[in-house]
């Protein structure tokens, strides 16, 4: 008999995060800078925090949620594998925990090996969740 995953266990295993002792606001000045240099487009920021306040439910920590790009990597997967758009475009979460700054996205780990049949598109996006990983610990320092 399978044993029960708990709700922890699942965020775990699809999430990547790292923590930070630096404040949310220094990591999010960070991010448009780190997405050039990384040669992601920031598509979108969200202010979390004051969307849901503006909806009358405030929440006692701040929440910035990023949505990135890297088209050429985007446009391959759309080609091959369309109902990955799930899982696009990629999300980049930042969050006060614990006097700690989270930095957060989708462990691609988990899905990637859903392409590995096509071995250049498996290959770039493997490259695209590195370079993300490096882009999220560059931001957290």
């Amino acid at each position: 008999m399978k044993e029960k995953m708990t709700p922890e266990k699942m965020i775990e295993m699809f999430t990547y995060e790292i923590s930070s002792k630096l404040p949310i606001n220094d990591i999010h000045e960070k991010v448009p800078a780190a997405c050039e240099q990384n040669k992601f487009a920031l598509l979108q920021t969200y202010v979390y925090h004051d969307i849901v306040a503006g909806k009358g439910f405030p929440i006692d920590r701040k929440v910035y949620i990023y949505e990135i790009c890297q088209a050429r990597t985007a446009a391959e997967m759309l080609t091959d594998f369309p109902h990955f758009s799930l899982f696009m475009p990629c999300k980049l979460a930042i969050y006060e925990k614990n006097d700690e700054t989270v930095i957060s996205t989708m462990n691609m780990r988990a899905v990637l090996d859903a392409v590995r049949s096509n071995s250049e598109l498996f290959n770039d996006a493997t490259s695209l969740f590195n370079t993300l990983k490096i882009l999220m610990d560059n931001i957290s320092k």
